[in-house]
């Protein structure tokens, strides 16, 4: 039994999202590997999937990072 519990790391006034409990919280309540931000508000938190939706699709579809135009390594070329 750990005599000392190991605190996550962030500041109170921070936002974040948890994915595991879909939920906003200020300051870190879950660890980092579950969370997303830290957010300076907590509307920013909120919207923080959606964010994450928009940002995925303009990666997606930039076209320095879409290798659409290249062959597969397994292709012979």
């Amino acid at each position: 039994m750990a005599l000392f519990k190991k605190r996550t790391a962030g500041k109170p006034g921070e936002w974040y999202y948890c994915l595991e409990h879909k939920k906003v919280e200020e300051g870190p309540e879950c660890p980092a590997k579950n969370r997303f931000g830290p957010y300076a508000s907590r509307e920013e938190a909120e919207h923080a999937m959606e964010t994450a939706r928009e940002r995925n699709l303009e990666w997606e579809n930039d076209p320095r990072w879409h290798d659409a135009g290249r062959p597969a390594d397994d292709d012979p070329a």
